[in-house]
């Protein structure tokens, strides 16, 4: 993926890992398109930035996602990059009956989400020069943390859709997974200062490094979360599971 040059679209670039990656690209030389549901996050981030501009979408209906690319590509045609970034977190217990609505607000914007987005925008991406699809996934899709099993699994999910979606559109669009481990963001309370997290500056630091590499790796991974994503490969998943929700626990109660 070139680094330079192109016109960038970032779900959830209102705050966050989406936010910083769009003021790095932006910084880059990239013309960078915000979305996400916050209007009000949305022009703080482009305040002062010539060729980055925010445009409000809700993924709660394929209806509202395909007349968002229609907007989207009537303002901005040269669009050759999709970063799906947007995902919310919610923590859940499975030891008890409980009520399905953070589940299923999950579903719809870490997964159904960017599905969604791929499917309306893929025909002009894939007729576009240097286009690339960049799927933020997490260290949890690997390894999960048992507070936040739906998280976990829509994150396992759009990893193996992918996988997939990289080898069909091989040679027509370059596809990239981001897996960023712990971070101190927003995506859940007190997070932005939580212990034992890896700052958000450091982490956008060292992806933008990776992302500098020829050829991009097809997965951004920091070494933070090599610890997550190689588990199962090296035999430690179950010591590692056991070691991750161990080192949660501690972190959300310190």
């Amino acid at each position: 993926m070139k680094t330079s040059g192109n016109t960038i679209l970032i779900t959830g670039g209102g705050s966050g890992i989406g936010r910083a990656l769009a003021e790095r690209f932006h910084d880059a030389g990239n013309t960078v398109i915000i979305a996400g549901r916050r209007r009000a996050a949305l022009e703080q981030a482009v305040s002062g930035r010539t060729n980055m501009h925010a445009i409000e979408l809700d993924v709660d209906s394929d209806a509202g996602v395909a007349d968002f690319a229609q907007r989207l590509l009537a303002e901005h045609p040269a669009i050759n990059v999709l970063i799906n970034n947007a995902g919310i977190m919610r923590f859940e217990d499975l030891a008890h009956r409980r009520d399905l609505g953070d589940a299923e607000a999950t579903i719809t914007t870490n997964l159904l989400g960017p599905i969604r987005l791929i499917n309306a925008l893929v025909d002009h991406l894939t007729a576009m020069p240097d286009a690339a699809i960049v799927n933020v996934t997490s260290g949890l899709a690997f390894v999960p943390m048992t507070a936040a099993p739906t998280y976990n699994a829509t994150k396992a999910a759009i990893h193996s859709y992918t996988v997939a979606l990289r080898e069909v559109l091989r040679g027509k669009v370059e596809v990239i997974e981001l897996a960023p481990p712990a971070v101190q963001t927003s995506l859940t309370p007190g997070q932005e200062t939580r212990p034992g997290y890896v700052p958000l500056t450091a982490f956008i630091d060292e992806v933008m490094a990776l992302f500098g590499e020829q050829p991009t790796p097809e997965e951004i991974l920091v070494e933070r979360v090599k610890f997550l994503r190689n588990a199962e490969a090296e035999g430690r998943f179950d010591a590692t599971l056991k070691q991750l929700n161990a080192f949660a626990d501690e972190a959300r109660t310190a």
